[in-house]
């Protein structure tokens, strides 16, 4: 009982000074390559980066202590962090005070729902997402991740549209117009470097070491150059006007969502004391539709400001003994100097300071880190919110959860490690509750920490413990050495993480495996592309699709005449063109009997009397039929009173004990009969064939002898 409530009990059987050794160096090994990635992926779901080195905190050591896996490395994951991202856009601006407070309540709602599966031995509910929906899925995924983090890999600014294709259009065409050189020349080095150094040896923490270079890249060659200036300083009066009229529409955008916040209100009271379609309720619904229409206008200027202030370009030009003098570039007067680098105005989703207007003349790096470890504390939980999040919580849950299970049955094949789903379960659901409790986001298994984790030695979860330390030991004491590291640099770490997730062979798999299988992959694949970010969209299309298709194969089941085989077993007459007894026929039914396939088997059964003339005896082997439900009885029993009245005999064989306690339930074993019950087709034709055959001018029996 303590084992089971405490699975890291079992760790420290039969363990040795050398096993802790090994851990301990996987421990620091996997923190090497956690550390950079978290912050990436932290990125990734619309959070500051040193996010990810709070969720890189307790889940890698809660999840190893309450798991099944001994080797599973627990994190932020590129899949999970593109769908936090994506589920909270439509609530908050990513990055804000609210939207890491609904990241936060979306990592408990993650873990709740983990941890309640686990705990009702509900694992098998992860069957729901197949292996196709998911291949497709995720190579979509994979090629979102990637294409987001062109902007950053460009160094260039632009606004999300609302599919993703749009917004990597736009990136492009931002990218033709400017490219800040040094960023894209220090990604690229970056890749190369983890490239190169995971062919040369993928145990070296490659990742590690591009951010150590290109870190110290950025900091000796002042990589990152910004200015506030002060909007008297740009020499243009069409610059000043624009952020003027930007700021008071940004303004005007905030007042009208304090009064769309306001008649939500209303309405929500005005329905409590009149009703939902009292007039009162009707003329608010009608003000805030107004409303919404004025903040749309507004919210698509302000986009078209953003987008002017971001094609605009300066050169800075230095005034002796006053503030220097920004020019628009290619404009600065004869006779004046500019201190040669193209200043942009950095601008989001805010007010401009008009006294400290941000200047970007460098490169973006992750900036400054806030030194120590995270407020632990219960996450605010807002139950309208949570709602609206249950959803997507749940598919997290589930696609988190199949990602981490699939990793560790990769590794248990290895190491010959016994694997508890539902206790895996349990350890990731306390992984995402207790994270949140640090203010980390929704985690999950990681396959590239997991691999450099085996191969690095670990023996059991207490390199987890030790990853965890690491990280802590960073967030206390190294965090100001993370400040000169690059943007571009943690999107090349992305970029190649993802690499990873692409699989192709997968579809083509499926694809011959059945055409079905390859066609919800491929309709998944082009789903999840169409609709993203909305990821969950993508999923759930797949998943309907494959049960619909499902459902389609179990409603038209395999229905085989038998004959005899050259091998002595017997086979489906049609696909081995073996000829067919005239007097007795044994159909096989392939497939559980229940309401959607049960007029089928019927239309099959008379199809197959009617084309008979001399037919006698009916054989139904139900070798294939693995349950019945109150449908499938009620035909069985139409059908064999219906024979029964046309003068035909009818036995059954290889009825499993399920079926046979079902049937005797509601008499239909009576019907039947014992006598015309039988184990298997072998049996049956030793006792019914005789009969069948009476005045029969059949030389050789095809069911007994084969008859080519």
């Amino acid at each position: 009982m303590l084992s089971r409530i405490f699975p890291f009990i079992e760790w420290f059987k039969e363990y040795h000074k050398s096993d802790l050794r090994s851990d301990f160096v996987s421990g620091v090994t996997v923190a090497l390559v956690l550390i950079p990635q978290s912050m990436a992926y932290a990125q990734l779901a619309g959070l500051p980066a040193y996010y990810g080195l709070y969720a890189a905190f307790l889940p890698p050591m809660i999840a190893a202590l309450f798991g099944s896996s001994r080797q599973l490395a627990t994190g932020p994951v590129a899949v999970v962090s593109l769908m936090t991202a994506a589920a909270l856009a439509p609530l908050a601006t990513a990055g804000g005070k609210t939207f890491i407070a609904y990241a936060v309540l979306l990592a408990l709602l993650v873990g709740i729902f983990q941890f309640a599966i686990g705990l009702l031995r509900l694992g098998a509910v992860v069957n729901f997402l197949s292996h196709p929906v998911v291949n497709g899925f995720t190579n979509a995924a994979a090629l979102i991740i990637a294409s987001s983090q062109l902007s950053k890999l460009f160094g260039v600014y632009v606004d999300s549209a609302e599919h993703h294709y749009e917004t990597v259009y736009r990136v492009i065409v931002a990218a033709i117009s400017y490219t800040h050189w040094p960023t894209l020349a220090l990604g690229i080095l970056a890749i190369a470097i983890m490239v190169v150094l995971k062919y040369l040896n993928p145990k070296i923490p490659y990742v590690l070491v591009a951010v150590v270079i290109t870190t110290l890249i950025s900091w000796s060659t002042g990589y990152e150059n910004n200015f506030k200036a002060d909007i008297s300083m740009f020499n243009s009066s069409g610059v000043k006007t624009l952020i003027t009229e930007f700021n008071e529409t940004i303004h005007e955008i905030e007042r009208l969502s304090e009064d769309r916040t306001g008649i939500n209100k209303q309405i929500i009271e005005a329905e409590e004391k009149k009703g939902a379609h009292s007039i009162d309720v009707m003329k608010l619904h009608h003000e805030l539709s107004l409303l919404n229409l004025e903040l749309n206008e507004l919210e698509e200027k302000c986009q078209l400001y953003r987008v002017q202030m971001r094609s605009l370009h300066f050169e800075k030009v230095e005034n002796s003994g006053t503030n220097p003098i920004f020019f628009m570039r290619s404009k600065v007067p004869q006779g004046l100097k500019s201190d040669g680098r193209r200043w942009r105005i950095k601008v989001s989703n805010v007010p401009l300071d008009e006294s400290a207007i941000k200047l970007v003349g460098g490169g973006d790096v992750v900036a400054k880190i806030p030194k120590g470890l995270p407020t632990i504390g219960l996450p605010g939980v807002d139950y309208n919110i949570a709602l609206r999040l249950f959803s997507v919580a749940a598919i997290i849950s589930l696609l988190g959860f199949m990602e981490a299970i699939s990793i560790a049955k990769a590794m248990a094949a290895k190491t010959g490690q016994k694997l508890d789903p539902n206790q895996e379960l349990i350890g990731q659901g306390l992984a995402n509750i207790i994270g949140s409790f640090g203010q980390s986001y929704p985690v999950s298994g990681s396959f590239s920490r997991s691999a450099v984790n085996i191969q690095s030695g670990a023996v059991s979860g207490l390199s987890s413990v030790f990853t965890s330390c690491v990280v802590v030991i960073t967030l206390l004491f190294f965090t100001p050495l993370l400040y000169h590291l690059p943007q571009a640099v943690l999107a090349a770490i992305i970029m190649m993480a993802v690499i990873g997730l692409v699989n192709i062979a997968g579809v083509v798999h499926a694809w011959q495996v059945q055409k079905t299988d390859g066609i919800v992959a491929i309709i998944s694949f082009m789903s999840t592309l169409a609709f993203a970010p909305h990821l969950d969209k993508g999923i759930m299309i797949g998943v309907v699709l494959s049960l619909i298709l499902y459902l389609y194969r179990n409603m038209k089941p395999t229905v085989a005449i038998l004959s005899k085989h050259p091998d002595g077993s017997f086979r489906n007459a049609e696909r081995w063109n073996l000829k067919q007894c005239r007097y007795l026929t044994a159909i096989r039914f392939n497939g559980s009997l229940f309401f959607a396939n049960t007029s089928y088997l019927e239309d099959k059964i008379l199809e197959r009397v009617a084309s008979m003339p001399d037919l006698k005896h009916v054989l139904i082997v139900a070798n294939g039929m693995n349950e019945i439900d109150a449908s499938g009885e009620e035909m069985l029993s139409l059908i064999v009173g219906r024979l029964h009245e046309a003068g035909y005999d009818v036995s059954f064989s290889g009825l499993n004990d399920a079926i046979l306690d079902s049937i005797r339930r509601t008499h239909l074993y009576e019907k039947i009969g014992e006598q015309n019950m039988y184990r298997n087709v072998q049996s049956a034709l030793e006792k019914i064939h005789a009969k069948a055959h009476e005045q029969s001018t059949e030389k050789e029996c095809p069911l007994l002898t084969v008859c080519l």
